[in-house]
C-alpha cells in the first residue's frame, strides 16, 4: 500500500497573535519546512493545505518535493483540509494526517507508525499515542476510511470518523509526549524551547 501523508496547514494560526506559528523556527528552518522533510524520508507522496498558492508558507517549502493544496474555504476549519487532502490522496493509498505544529515528532517516529501501520490487519485506524497511552497525532487511515473524509464539517478534525470505527483504532505508542505536543501560542513555543534547550 502507498504512504501518503497530509500536512493540514490552512489554518490561520489564530492563538499566535500576529505570529504565524508554522513559520516558527525548528533548528534554523521554518516549523512547516521541517516537519514536511520529516514526513518525505518514510512516504511516497506529501500533501500540503494552503491557505492561498501565495501564502508565506508556500515558500517555506520551496525546493522539497510536496505537492501543495489551496483550499479556498480554508475558514470553516480543519475539516476543509482534510477533505481535500483525503480527495487529493492517490487510488489504493493509505493517509497519514499529520498537524505541522508538532516538531517534537522525528522523522523516526513517522516511519515507525508507518511499519506498525502496514504490520497492523487491513481496515486499521492507527493512531499515535504518548507513552502514558494518551491519543495523540498522527493518525494512519487505511485507504477503506478515505471516502468518510467527504462528510467531515468544521473544526474537529477527523474525531467523527474515529468514533465511527472504534474497532478499527489501535494506538501505537511513541516516547514521551511527542504524539501529544502540538504548539499553538507563542507561550507554547517558549515553554517548548526551553525544555529542548535544557534536553540538549
Amino acid at each position: 500500500m502507498a504512504r501518503t501523508v497530509l500536512l493540514p496547514a490552512a489554518g490561520a494560526s489564530s492563538r499566535m497573535r500576529g505570529g504565524d506559528k508554522l513559520l516558527e523556527d525548528v533548528g534554523g528552518a521554518p516549523c512547516l519546512r521541517v516537519m514536511a522533510a520529516r514526513t518525505l524520508e518514510s512516504a511516497q507522496r506529501v500533501i500540503v493545505t494552503l491557505p492561498e498558492a501565495s501564502h508565506p508558507r508556500a515558500e517555506a517549502l520551496e525546493g522539497l518535493p510536496v505537492e501543495t493544496l489551496p483550499v479556498p474555504d480554508a475558514a470553516e476549519g480543519m475539516a476543509a483540509s482534510l477533505r481535500a487532502g483525503a480527495e487529493a490522496a492517490p487510488e489504493g493509498s493509505a493517509l497519514m494526517v499529520l498537524p505541522p505544529d508538532m516538531p517534537a515528532l522525528e522523522a523516526g517516529d513517522l516511519a515507525a507508525l508507518w511499519r506498525a501501520f502496514e504490520a497492523a490487519p487491513p481496515g486499521t485506524i492507527l493512531r499515535g499515542c504518548a507513552e502514558d497511552g494518551t491519543a495523540g497525532h498522527p493518525v494512519i487511515f487505511d485507504q477503506a476510511f478515505l471516502p468518510d473524509f467527504a462528510a467531515l464539517r468544521g473544526d474537529a478534525g477527523a474525531a467523527p470518523i474515529l468514533r465511527q470505527h472504534p474497532d478499527a483504532l489501535r494506538c501505537h505508542r511513541l516516547p514521551g509526549t511527542r504524539a501529544t505536543l502540538d504548539l499553538d501560542t507563542p507561550e507554547d513555543w517558549a515553554r517548548w524551547r526551553r525544555a529542548s534547550h535544557r534536553a540538549g
